[in-house]
């Protein structure tokens, strides 16, 4: 089992590279719309700015095979950037549209919320936090409720079905930390930075592909 890391001048594609082959699976870095049309697995990983996404993968002829790939019923992973840009739409630096894959908007935590204990929580939101499982994806087989992930980001996204949920997790408020619908899983926090139980969830996606 081999899956295509698509490469459009935004993600820490190393890191996620190296963590597919810590789990045994092989893991390409890939530049163009064929080799999206011919790979079996696809995973987007991305930090940065929305708008910029979105140009970049079209300036490279990359948004019409992303959306052929998912609607063929392709494995599909995303990563944080990854997990917004399916969206419709970004309020980041202005609205900016996105691959509209997922009806919803990409919003920015609010500047005023605080912890339990009164104090103003920073953003962006960076480092441990833990993931409430609302239903349980293949892609989170043996990972429990109350398990930690790496996060860093200062938008969040608000589908507009609820039912696309997968995890939520709290920070000041309850934030959408993940999606699954159908062959899709997206995330908001970093797999490949979150040790044993990124590589757990990174180890069921390649399983997950396997079988489809």
């Amino acid at each position: 089992m081999h899956v295509s890391i698509i490469d459009y001048g935004m993600g820490n594609l190393r890191s996620v590279q190296k963590a597919f082959e810590k789990t045994g699976c092989r893991a390409d870095i890939i530049t163009s719309a064929q080799h999206i049309d011919d790979g079996r697995a696809i995973v987007l990983p991305g930090v940065g700015a929305f708008r910029k996404c979105y140009e970049n993968l079209d300036r490279h002829g990359l948004v019409r095979a992303i959306e052929r790939s998912i609607l063929a019923g392709k494995p599909f992973l995303g990563i944080c950037l990854g997990l917004q840009i399916l969206f419709s739409e970004s309020e980041e630096f202005g609205i900016c549209p996105g691959l509209d894959i997922i009806k919803g908007r990409v919003v920015r935590f609010p500047s005023d919320q605080r912890d339990a204990g009164g104090t103003l929580l920073k953003i962006p939101h960076m480092g441990w936090n833990a993931l409430t499982i609302k239903k349980q994806p293949p892609h989170l087989n043996g990972i429990q409720s109350g398990a930690y992930f790496y996060f860093v980001h200062s938008y969040y996204v608000a589908p507009v079905d609820f039912s696309v949920v997968a995890t939520t997790t709290g920070y000041g408020i309850e934030f959408v930390s993940s999606i699954w619908k159908d062959n899709v899983f997206a995330c908001q926090f970093h797999p490949e930075k979150s040790q044993t139980a990124g590589l757990k969830l990174l180890r069921n996606f390649t399983d997950f592909a396997a079988r489809s």
